[in-house]
């Protein structure tokens, strides 16, 4: 099993950047993906982004060209760049890890994003 935490989320104005890190520890090896999922209230879960192992990265078009997804295998922590933070990215984000994509079987407990207009 992984165990992830996420930090980095907060309040910021319409227009703005925050960044997101989810450290991973336990049974890391096993996590050749790593992704980040977020829940606005009354929504359902919303995939962002994903990462391989090797770096390869897939994003959702509703993100793609504002936020980057990246890790850094040797601290075992996944971080999402957010930029041109919109009011409509108000959620709860989380990173999971898993073996393989869309598979991800360990989560994160959450980080509050609010973006404010």
């Amino acid at each position: 099993q992984v165990q992830l935490v996420e930090s980095g989320g907060g309040l910021v104005q319409a227009g703005g950047s925050l960044r997101l890190s989810c450290a991973a520890s336990g049974r890391t090896f096993s996590s050749n993906f790593m992704g980040w999922f977020r829940q606005a209230p009354g929504k359902e879960r919303e995939f962002l982004a994903t990462i391989s192992l090797s770096g390869g990265s897939t994003y959702a078009d509703s993100v793609k060209g504002r936020f980057t997804i990246s890790r850094d295998n040797a601290k075992n922590t996944v971080y999402l760049q957010m930029n041109s933070l919109k009011p409509e990215d108000t959620a709860v984000y989380y990173c999971a890890a898993g073996r393989y994509h869309p598979q991800y079987d360990s989560w994160g407990q959450g980080t509050q994003v609010t973006v404010s207009s």
